[in-house]
């Protein structure tokens, strides 16, 4: 069945709402922090506003508001992955710790992660029958907020809607022997990100941390990343246009190791949430 797809996400502002649309890029950085989910209830999918338990639906174009009417149970809803890219950044090298004594790249390196790698909240890990040596990687996730293209630094921050967990999978074997990442980097399900997006707290001072069936592995602060937020998202824009609901993984601290079937693994990014999926095997 055909879903009805209804984009949009909604900011509040400290005057409320006038009923003119407000960029949420722009509004989320006027303070105070704010929750987006997409969602599906039915046969609807849609973006909504976390207030509490509960989120309120929204329409209209991506990064602008206006409210529905119509509210929801949040435990009632299938949360989806967060947005809808049309491009996954990821950065490889961006925590001093896990590059170890290898010396800083003078500039973000990217990769691309297919859009098909992407998983929700909840969504098992499938590892590949044909490799091993399968790591996990904690990440904050940035999300693009409205068309970026030669962005200086000091303005990048207004093109961020907001950020969210991510879990880069990667499986080392194929990382190390193929030319290129696009499978140890973009298998399907190898792109873990969520539960939400949520903007207004100071991205560049966020504590990551990994478990992995409960047992913290990685536990570092984002202001240990080498490229900042706002470094990160000018960088990108120099070279390509960044369009709404785009995603930025920003890279890893600290070391990984190898994840089996039956493992849980959940990536906490502070005061935004839990992104927890379960491994299994093909």
């Amino acid at each position: 069945m055909r879903c009805r797809l209804l984009i949009g996400l909604a900011v509040l502002s400290v005057a409320g709402w006038c009923g003119n649309p407000v960029l949420a890029a722009d509004a989320a950085n006027a303070g105070g922090v704010k929750k987006f989910v997409r969602f599906q209830k039915g046969d609807t999918i849609a973006y909504g506003r976390v207030e509490g338990e509960q989120v309120r639906e929204l329409t209209g174009p991506f990064a602008q508001w206006k409210e529905t009417g119509k509210s929801y149970a949040l435990k009632e809803l299938k949360l989806l992955v967060p947005s809808t890219p049309t491009k996954v950044l990821a950065l490889a090298g961006n925590y001093q710790s896990h590059l170890g004594d290898r010396p800083p790249f003078e500039h973000p390196e990217f990769f691309f992660k297919p859009t098909s790698c992407l998983i929700p909240d909840g969504a098992n890990i499938v590892l590949p029958k044909d490799t091993s040596d399968v790591h996990y990687e904690a990440e904050l996730v940035i999300v693009i907020g409205k068309r970026a293209r030669n962005v200086p630094v000091e303005k990048a921050h207004e093109y961020v809607l907001g950020v969210t967990c991510g879990n880069d999978v990667s499986a080392r074997i194929w990382q190390k022997n193929d030319v290129q990442w696009w499978r140890a980097k973009g298998s399907d399900t190898f792109g873990p990100c969520g539960p939400w997006i949520v903007s207004g707290v100071n991205y560049d001072n966020l504590q990551l941390k990994l478990r992995l069936n409960g047992e913290v592995k990685q536990d570092e602060n984002t202001k240990d990343m080498v490229h900042s937020i706002a470094e990160t998202v000018s960088w990108a824009s120099q070279h390509l246009t960044l369009e709404p609901g785009d995603l930025i993984y920003t890279g890893t601290p600290q070391k990984s190791t190898a994840m089996k079937p039956g493992d849980v693994v959940e990536v906490e990014l502070e005061g935004v949430g839990v992104l927890k999926n379960p491994v299994v095997a093909e």
